[in-house]
């Protein structure tokens, strides 16, 4: 299938902009262009009732920041569902700012809360610093869920990238803490030790996310090559001790054919199921990595948005 031509276009303007490509520049600056960056093309913010800005404590005495985003006006008899949201950024870029418009659509569309999480990044925080922040906000929320307007029955987890990573970790992590989620909504997640797929081979340059920038967001999260080998950096197929993934929450898999890690979604996909976990994976032909946030220049993602949406409806029991 050949590239949207929408996305063509982006790619276009990506090249035409000579912006020094994230492996070029050091942390602080590559956040800093993406965060110019990631507005451009981004959709339009959808409205809010209200949005409350959350500061959640880390296990190690840290103050996580979260953002509630809350669609409609919550009703305490009637508590909200709610979606725990990890941005992508490779652990080094990204924040609860460039994530904001996407997390403004997600709850939108869906009428769920969504708690957008600022887990602190690379290299100022190495691997498991992002995982460990990840999983004590969503234990944090949920167990203070009543004081937001949100119903701690009706969770889910979700991430874009990086994000996908981390939410596909909490995942297993939630179920042997006793927490019962509904649902996992995975977008183009990092799910692979080593990068050597057909995928990553043919998508390595020109198509957002290239090999030379994976490589340089790992040296900056991991701490040694031994991580590669930890679960929790790479759920597919670390060649550390693996857990099982039986009776984690159900997945919905967002994955783009012109992505490097369209091939490794699909393989988790397939361990998944073969761990007996129920799956929807999503084939978008024609998309790169990022596109969810490709909205305002890229009509066509308008209808990922709203399969995300959709897929909380259902699984959330989100009434119409």
């Amino acid at each position: 299938m050949p590239l949207n031509p929408a996305i063509a276009q982006v790619l276009e303007l990506i090249a035409k902009a000579k912006r020094p490509p994230f492996h070029t520049l050091s942390a602080a600056a590559a956040r800093a262009s993406y965060e110019r960056s990631a507005l451009i093309i981004d959709i339009a913010p959808a409205p809010m009732f209200d949005i409350q800005d959350l500061a959640i404590p880390a296990r190690d005495g840290a103050s996580i920041r979260a953002r509630l985003f809350h669609p409609v006006e919550p009703a305490w008899t009637s508590p909200a569902p709610t979606l725990v949201y990890f941005h992508g950024g490779g652990f080094v870029v990204g924040s609860i700012d460039t994530h904001a418009a996407l997390c403004r659509r997600l709850a939108a569309d869906s009428g769920c809360a969504v708690v957008s999480v600022d887990y602190r990044l690379a290299p100022e925080h190495t691997f498991p610093t992002a995982v460990h922040d990840a999983f004590d906000a969503l234990t944090w929320l949920h167990a203070q869920a009543s004081s937001f307007g949100l119903d701690s029955a009706r969770f889910a987890i979700g991430g874009d990238s990086a994000g996908g990573t981390l939410a596909t970790v909490c995942a297993v992590l939630a179920r042997d803490a006793g927490i019962a989620l509904r649902l996992q909504l995975l977008i183009y997640p990092g799910v692979s030790a080593r990068q050597d797929t057909p995928s990553y081979a043919q998508f390595a340059e020109g198509h957002v996310l290239t090999a030379k920038t994976v490589k340089w967001f790992f040296e900056h999260y991991l701490r040694e090559e031994k991580d590669r080998d930890d679960w929790r950096f790479a759920p597919l197929d670390a060649r550390g001790p693996m857990p099982s993934f039986e009776g984690i929450a159900p997945a919905w898999i967002a994955a783009a054919d012109h992505d490097p890690l369209f091939d490794e979604n699909v393989a988790y996909a397939a361990k998944l199921e073969r761990e007996h976990v129920p799956v929807e994976l999503v084939r978008y032909e024609g998309m790169t990595h990022e596109f969810f946030k490709m909205g305002g220049l890229v009509p066509d993602v308008a209808k990922a948005h709203a399969d995300a949406a959709s897929a909380l409806r259902r699984y959330l029991d989100v009434e119409s």
